[in-house]
């Protein structure tokens, strides 16, 4: 087991912290495999309900180690992508609470989770083109469809870095937060979403995500096919009887 990835699971929360504060939590592939672990646990087990991803020390991940990399190693999975993480996410939701940098390899994270909470000081940013690479692992692809085109666009041209602020303004951030605090809110957001049901929870996740690539004639039948399960189960039953009853509901995830 590699110190590189610290794995905590409390409260419904599985917190997943890159600890590799002394060189920016600096993405290795030791620490790639511990995060794709941490993830499968995640979707796996039903008492956990959602993940949070960060970084120790100050700073979320400030991207690839490039000392790895010129040692050959690059750090990214077959199928998973960069970090473990990139191309093939958790089914349950996954924050991503930022502090300091979050650049590279480390915003393409970002860009992956399904939330982001950030400290006002955060930064980030794919600086690939001042390094001669290009950002693969998620950024060229996943920002223009969480940012205005031109904004993206000059990101990824320039490879400057963005605050924080403007992040928050331009609806990349969910909570901005003062510095130190983003890994709190990440988990007072996380149990608000762990208290609704499971099932309700990972269908609507699914349709929002899926459903960007479904043409007008389709959208309805392929919304049906992925949620008409949560209406017959004995989660809907039980929230409906908690609501008339007027206490919390107790999910059993089916």
């Amino acid at each position: 087991m590699t110190t590189e990835v610290l794995v905590d699971s409390s409260d419904g929360i599985c917190t997943i912290t890159i600890n590799r504060p002394e060189a920016r939590n600096a993405m290795t592939l030791a620490a790639a495999k511990a995060i794709a672990a941490a993830l499968d646990e995640l979707d796996s087990r039903d008492d956990l309900r959602i993940g949070i991803l960060t970084g120790a020390g100050g700073n979320f991940c400030a991207g690839m180690d490039l000392k790895g990399f010129l040692r050959g190693e690059r750090p990214s999975l077959p199928d998973r992508g960069f970090g473990g993480l990139t191309r093939k996410p958790p089914r349950k939701p996954l924050i991503a609470a930022v502090e300091g940098y979050a650049l590279a390899g480390g915003f393409e994270l970002v860009l992956a989770c399904d939330l982001v909470v950030a400290s006002e000081s955060a930064q980030f940013g794919i600086p690939e083109v001042k390094r001669g690479l290009a950002a693969a692992a998620g950024g060229l692809v996943r920002l223009p469809r969480q940012l205005p085109y031109r904004i993206a666009l000059e990101l990824a041209l320039t490879g400057d870095m963005f605050p924080a602020k403007r992040a928050y303004e331009y609806g990349l951030i969910n909570r901005l937060v003062p510095p130190g605090e983003a890994l709190a809110a990440a988990k007072k957001l996380a149990l608000t979403i762990s208290a609704n049901g499971p099932l309700s929870v990972a269908a609507s996740k699914r349709v929002i995500i899926e459903s960007q690539d479904w043409s007008s004639g389709e959208v309805w039948d392929k919304q049906a096919s992925l949620t008409e399960h949560v209406f017959t189960s004995a989660d809907a039953r039980e929230g409906s009887a908690a609501f008339a009853e007027k206490r919390k509901p107790v999910w059993q995830g089916r």
